[in-house]
């Protein structure tokens, strides 16, 4: 399982969806990126794997990063990206 998450301006917590495949992950990933380079388009809508009618749709000049990690079952690990945390 695979983890995309979506850091927004002036949100604590950052949007994520989870996608089953690498190669599924990877194309959203590049997708978000290549939207936040252009600018377009201006909404950005983000569907679920397994509820097909749950969606999410962010204005992409509100988001400010994007990271794509696998999901791992392993407790205590530290969560991928940027961290003040030691």
């Amino acid at each position: 399982m695979y983890l995309i998450e979506l850091a927004l301006k002036l949100s604590p917590l950052p949007l994520s969806v989870q996608r089953k495949e690498l190669e599924d992950a990877k194309k959203l990933y590049q997708s978000i990126k290549q939207s936040l380079n252009n600018g377009d388009p201006k909404l950005l809508e983000i569907s679920c794997e397994q509820i097909e009618d749950k969606k999410i749709a962010v204005l992409i000049s509100e988001v400010l990063a994007v990271q794509m990690y696998e999901k791992t079952s392993v407790v205590g690990t530290r969560r991928p990206g940027f961290s003040f945390e030691q």
